[in-house]
């Protein structure tokens, strides 16, 4: 349990572990100098709203409640929205769709988290150097911009040989938070005050003018509790809960509370409240020990951007991917090169564009609270309607849950023009296209069975009109077990020959995100030495074709690899006459996409592609 504990300190919360860099000072700036002379009011309402949405939404919310909605261990939007899909059926197409869409939604949003976390991250580490080299200060955006570039560049090695490290340096870290914190608060803890729930809300109440600006603002200290349960697979439900409740939450409150008695105490420390919380002497250390913090926060979510990736090509969601594991131990340690590209290129031009952490806070915000209050309908259906708790006890507080979220995301929304169209453009941009793809895909399916031709009027076929055989095994990669696959058709309309033995293998994506070697592969016999076989994944696990050749020479067949050929169909997708530009943004992706024979990791030499038209 303490090994878990501590790699979910290196994984889990490096992001919302890193908020104290410059949450309160962007708050209190919103403020809009609240107060007059003195920061007391400004900051005792201010803190009394953080204090309060990272217990409610953050404690309550998703320790408490939405990570008891895991399916099989696993979190996340995509595991929520697997769960919501199986209870609803095949049957309930509107259904399906209204959550296929908020699953697609969510993770759009996330994508945009994505990329605004490092570069609003790093930045506001190396805006350090204001404090300790002023006339550095010209060269904080390239600072940033190399300490990027060296981030994604070993991103492609994996985090599996310096996992270890990530724990200790945020144990370090959250320790950090919480002296530095403590010691100022000691010299005044009046400061304690805004403990008091009533203290934030009399204060939006007195201060409605800049209410939103400030609640926007507050969301900062929050942005990362979503990590929580998306990460939950890797390390189970309890040692989050605790790593939580015993040191971060403690530690981040104590931070924000000495932030705030400094502030209190001295007005002028608003131009850097957390640096300004050090001694001169630890200010070099500090600020080393930050660009630790925020490198290990940026490089957690840019892995969790890989592994949702990952799962929407398993789910279907977006064309194959080159996804490649960089860990035999953890499973969900994935890298994707295209995705890898995308994000580095993005963070770079926020960092260009933006120049300093508190003009980035403005685009910040928005995807965060649209993805949770995702989560909080997704996890609402699945507590309430799957695992049958209380509609009279719980109803009423999934619906307090999401007011707080909806109130947080309208805030946000007032910084649409500040920055905030950024990730909604990014949003809308992959749920486009991960729309394009779900129902450009279910069309192709539909077209292919159309025009085929069932497999039990194939076999029976044979029987009246013999083939010659030659001796190997083919195996044919087919969509449906129920029809002829196409490759083989246009093999046996050119080459008039069948195999000896012929294997129909189809890939499984279950809803689940792993699934067991016991049910991983279904085998049935079939007439004239035909045989279908299913294999079966879960939605984190990584189809591999050598492995499955491996597993069937152990059940059922004695083959040489020598003597198989894999055959692979290789369609070349057109639209019909009138099809809408949705279809046509489909086919372009189907066309650019991995094929087949990469992603599955069919041996080389033994592939042969049969290409075809098909019209949708």
């Amino acid at each position: 349990m303490g090994a878990l504990m501590v790699g979910a300190l290196g994984v889990v919360f490096g992001d919302i572990g890193t908020s104290p860099l410059y949450a309160l000072k962007v708050a209190v700036e919103a403020s809009n100098g609240v107060g007059g002379a003195s920061l007391e009011p400004a900051v005792t309402g201010i803190l009394s709203l953080i204090t309060w949405a990272l217990l409610l939404v953050v404690a309550v919310k998703y320790v408490m409640i939405v990570m008891r909605a895991d399916n099989y261990g696993e979190g996340g939007v995509f595991a929520l929205t697997a769960l919501v899909l199986r209870h609803l059926g095949k049957g309930n197409h509107r259904g399906r769709w209204i959550a296929t869409i908020a699953g697609t939604v969510g993770a759009a949003l996330f994508l945009g988290d994505s990329l605004i976390t490092p570069a609003i991250s790093v930045l506001s580490a190396v805006e350090g150097l204001n404090v300790i080299a002023p006339e550095l200060k010209p060269y904080i955006v390239y600072i940033a911009i190399t300490l990027i570039t060296a981030l994604f560049a070993i991103e492609r090695f994996g985090t599996g040989k310096v996992g270890a490290f990530f724990g200790p340096v945020m144990l370090v870290w959250f320790a950090t938070l919480g002296v530095m914190g403590l010691l100022e608060i000691l010299r005044n803890p009046y400061v304690l005050a805004a403990l008091n729930p009533l203290a934030g809300v009399e204060f939006l109440w007195l201060h409605s003018g800049v209410s939103v600006a400030i609640i926007g603002a507050v969301v900062l200290a929050v942005t990362g509790g979503e990590a929580l349960y998306a990460d939950m697979g890797h390390f189970g439900r309890r040692p989050i809960q605790r790593v939580w409740l015993i040191i971060v939450m403690p530690c981040l409150l104590l931070n924000y509370f000495g932030q705030g008695a400094l502030l209190i105490r001295d007005a002028s420390a608003i131009d850097n409240p957390f640096y300004r919380l050090a001694p001169e002497w630890a200010l070099v250390p500090l600020l080393l020990l930050a660009f630790l913090a925020t490198i290990i926060a940026s490089q957690a979510v840019i892995s969790g951007a890989f592994s949702l990736a990952n799962q929407a090509v398993q789910l279907g969601y977006i064309p194959r991917l080159r996804v490649r594991h960089t860990s035999a131990a953890e499973i969900g340690q994935v890298y994707v090169s295209k995705i890898n590209i995308l994000l580095y290129v993005g963070v770079v031009c926020l960092v260009l564009g933006f120049g300093s952490s508190d003009r980035l806070a403005s685009a910040y915000g928005i995807s965060v609270t649209g993805a949770m209050a995702i989560d909080t309908l997704l996890a609402a259906y699945v507590m309430i309607f799957i695992r049958g708790w209380s509609k009279a006890v719980f109803a009423p507080v999934f619906a307090f849950l999401l007011v707080i979220d909806v109130v947080f995301f309208s805030a946000n929304l007032a910084k649409f023009l500040e920055g905030g169209w950024l990730p909604i453009g990014v949003a809308v941009v992959a749920v486009v296209v991960m729309l394009a793809w779900i129902s450009g895909r279910n069309r192709l399916l539909a077209a292919r069975w159309n025009g085929a031709i069932a497999l039990d009027g194939f076999l029976k076929s044979l029987s009246e009109y013999p083939i010659h055989r030659v001796e190997g095994t083919g195996i044919f990669m087919v969509p449906h077990d129920n029809i002829a696959p196409m490759a083989l058709l246009h093999n046996l309309k050119y080459n008039k020959v069948l195999h000896e033995r012929i294997i129909l293998l189809r890939v499984e994506v279950r809803d689940t995100p792993f699934v067991n070697d016991d049910e991983r592969m279904k085998i049935t016999h079939l007439m004239h030495n035909f045989h279908s076989a299913v294999v079966s994944y879960g939605f984190m696990e990584e189809p591999n074709i050598p492995r499955v050749l491996a597993f069937m020479r152990v059940r059922e067949f004695h083959f040489s690899l020598m003597e198989i050929s894999f055959f692979i169909g290789k369609e070349k997708v057109v639209a019909k006459p009138g099809s809408s530009q949705f279809l046509a943004l489909f086919i372009m992706m189907h066309r650019m996409m991995l094929g087949a024979t990469d992603y599955f990791k069919i041996p080389p030499g033994h592939a042969i592609e049969i290409g075809g038209h098909i019209a949708i």
